[in-house]
């Protein structure tokens, strides 16, 4: 058994807090990363399209020996303009994936970004509804939403999506948009975690709570986004590094703690704001 707490999705699927990413991980390499993560514990796995690394995570899983049942495989259509994006392109995207995975069916689902100038994401979050209610996606959702997004999607389909994966991190909390997941039953999921080693774990508030725990800064950070109800999906390929981001079950921050990481909100992305982001 998985010592990973479970958070219910608003249609009741239960979705481990921590997983494992694979962005900016090879193929060639995503295997040995994906078995080693899961000989860890993990049993959540988040890829996608455009890592390119599908075959190779779908490897280790069947590898693993472990039964299906018990692991959640998150993938994300690439909605680039390259497609007209019609159901029928959806759907062979997402076929596409199932086949690179060697699965049967994904746990979770994503629109990979919202690509707002376009809008269509409308379309193409219908197509996704039916992909849920064929099976083939227990839960599906999408990543690097906003407010403005999320709200025509739920108005326009009636569906609300299970996830939002978004940038968040200490310097980047996300209140707004936190808050109005919170409110739609919506659950956010977190990429970029520890800040992408661009500083975060040196800052000095990070390194003293970690002093004070007898911990890592990394391990802090990720112990931050449970207690803050996120879930989160730390990346590496390094075996000791993906067993110490597992390893943050065994403390707990006090509100004196959570009460400083709070105060480093800065509002300050690492990665593209999704309203001005498109791509070929």
């Amino acid at each position: 058994m998985s010592k990973v707490p479970s958070l219910t999705l608003n249609n009741g699927v239960a979705m481990p807090q921590l997983g494992f990413g694979v962005w900016q991980v090879p193929d060639d390499e995503a295997a040995k990363a994906v078995g080693t993560a899961l000989e860890a514990g993990y049993r959540s796995i988040d890829t996608a399209a455009i890592y390119e690394n599908e075959e190779g995570t779908g490897r280790a899983v069947a590898a693993s020996g472990i039964a299906r049942e018990e692991l959640f495989i998150t993938t994300k259509l690439w909605n680039g303009s390259s497609v007209t994006w019609t159901r029928d392109a959806v759907l062979r995207e997402f076929d596409a994936s199932l086949k690179k995975l060697g699965l049967d069916h994904v746990d979770l689902y994503l629109i990979h970004w919202p690509r707002a100038m376009r809008e269509d994401y409308l379309t193409i979050w219908k197509t996704f509804t039916e992909i849920e209610q064929s099976g083939r996606a227990t839960a599906i959702g999408v990543s690097n939403f906003k407010v403005p997004q999320l709200s025509r999607v739920i108005e326009e389909s009636g569906v609300v999506p299970a996830v939002n994966q978004v940038e968040l991190h200490p310097q980047l909390q996300q209140t707004e948009l936190r808050a109005f997941h919170a409110e739609h039953g919506i659950r956010t999921e977190a990429w970029s975690p520890l800040g992408q080693g661009k500083g975060l774990l040196e800052v000095p508030t990070v390194v003293a709570i970690a002093q004070k725990h007898g911990r890592t800064p990394a391990q802090v950070v990720l112990r931050w986004h449970l207690q803050t109800g996120n879930v989160v999906i730390p990346k590496s390929v390094t075996p000791s590094r993906i067993a110490e981001n597992f390893d943050v079950f065994g403390f707990e921050l006090d509100d004196e703690d959570m009460l400083a990481l709070a105060a480093l909100d800065e509002g300050k992305r690492l990665g593209p704001d999704p309203d001005g982001f498109d791509w070929n």
